[in-house]
């Protein structure tokens, strides 16, 4: 079993990382391999509603000259698919609303390819607008027609300096539990 993770932060390696990281922990010690697929300084556009994805039927996007391809093909590689992203303006940056439209019209397009698989979301915020981030990638997994582990909270984590989500103990209780739920709802869905 595996789990991919796009962090949409423009910050590599920064508070949205961190948090992504606390949920992988959890995953690998119920022995679930994991990868975080960084969008930071990637080549990444919105999707041109050209609708070919779907008269090719490939699976692919027909925009073919940055990396939303490669995170398709990761996607449907794998058997989990965290979607991370900080609060930029109360929603998703853009490098992770461009991999959510293209994505989501690919995997529509093509007999809901992404159906079936486990979703969360994870979001690292300042203050406020945590919430609207949050609904934003799980209106992918729901449209997609994933299935969503809970946590004890909202998959959300406080901190606007990079770092400073490791200091929020909450955020990172809430993490641990979503990674426990994650990797007990990978192993019942495939055994």
């Amino acid at each position: 079993m595996k789990v991919v993770a796009f962090n949409g932060s423009a910050r590599k390696d920064g508070n949205t990382a961190i948090l992504v990281r606390k949920v992988f922990e959890e995953l690998e010690k119920e022995g679930i391999a994991t990868e975080l697929v960084q969008l930071a300084g990637k080549k990444i556009r919105g999707c041109t509603a050209c609708y070919k994805c779907g008269e090719n039927s490939d699976r692919r996007c027909a925009v073919r000259n940055d990396t939303v391809n490669e995170c398709i093909e990761k996607m449907c590689e794998a058997d989990g698919i965290i979607l991370a992203s900080p609060t930029y303006f109360s929603d998703v940056t853009t490098e992770m609303k461009a991999l959510i439209d293209r994505a989501g019209m690919v995997a529509k397009r093509n007999d809901n390819m992404f159906r079936r698989k486990i979703g969360a979301a994870v979001v690292a915020v300042r203050r406020g607008g945590a919430i609207h981030t949050f609904d934003t990638m799980n209106h992918f997994f729901f449209i997609s027609e994933m299935v969503v582990p809970g946590s004890c909270y909202w998959n959300v984590g406080i901190g606007r300096e990079a770092g400073q989500v490791a200091e929020d103990e909450e955020g990172l209780a809430t993490m641990k539990v979503l990674g426990e739920n994650m990797a007990w709802l990978l192993k019942k869905i495939s055994g």
